[in-house]
């Protein structure tokens, strides 16, 4: 029996490395990865995890060629639409005074009293950790978060929530993020199961 973890991070990354090897324009491979993400929602509210927070795009990815950015802030938006879909308690946190932040997901950004039988889910938005901290820790809301699952094999955080993941443990992915399966889950919760947590203590 898995010891569960409360609230899990959620890193998808390696939708551009995936729509490369399949022979697509890079901005094409954030559609395929929003299957996944729902899919990973059903399956770890069927595992009992009460909380999500998806890392969508950040401030720095806004950098990225014109195409890829309308592409992956439309794939958010069509994430976030998705998700409001399957009763849970969804919050959207970001910078919204930028021009990359989409105009159709600033009623997603208000914070709303949530039934604790009720699955809570966060997403990330055009979000930055300077962002962030110099906004009096926006996503302040947010708690502590148990474990930080990244696909696509990268071996870092890349600015995701600082306050919440100072004690997180960090679990890896190699495989890209629209190759996600259920057992990615099921190997990542196994593994959290034998962490020593002690919070520092």
């Amino acid at each position: 029996m898995y010891r569960i973890p409360k609230h899990i991070g959620i890193i998808p990354d390696g939708n551009r490395r995936w729509a490369t090897q399949h022979g697509l324009n890079k901005e094409s491979g954030y559609e395929y990865g929003l299957p996944p993400g729902l899919r990973l929602l059903r399956y770890a509210r069927q595992k009992g995890v009460k909380e999500l927070t998806y890392y969508g795009f950040t401030v720095d990815n806004c950098k990225r060629p014109k195409e890829q950015v309308i592409a992956f802030a439309d794939a958010c938006l069509k994430a976030v639409k998705m998700i409001d879909n399957e009763g849970v308690c969804l919050r959207v946190v970001g910078n919204t005074t930028s021009p990359c932040f989409p105009a159709e997901l600033l009623e997603y950004t208000v914070s709303k009293p949530c039934a604790e039988d009720v699955m809570k889910v966060n997403f990330l938005v055009n979000y930055g950790w300077e962002w962030d901290m110099k906004n009096n820790w926006a996503s302040r809301e947010i708690p502590r978060i148990d474990m930080v699952i990244r696909w696509g094999g990268m071996r870092r955080l890349s600015g995701f929530l600082p306050l919440q993941t100072v004690y997180s443990d960090f679990y890896i992915v190699d495989d890209l993020w629209p190759e996600y399966k259920d057992g990615h889950l099921d190997e990542a919760l196994e593994w959290y199961s034998h962490q020593d947590v002690t919070l520092g203590g």
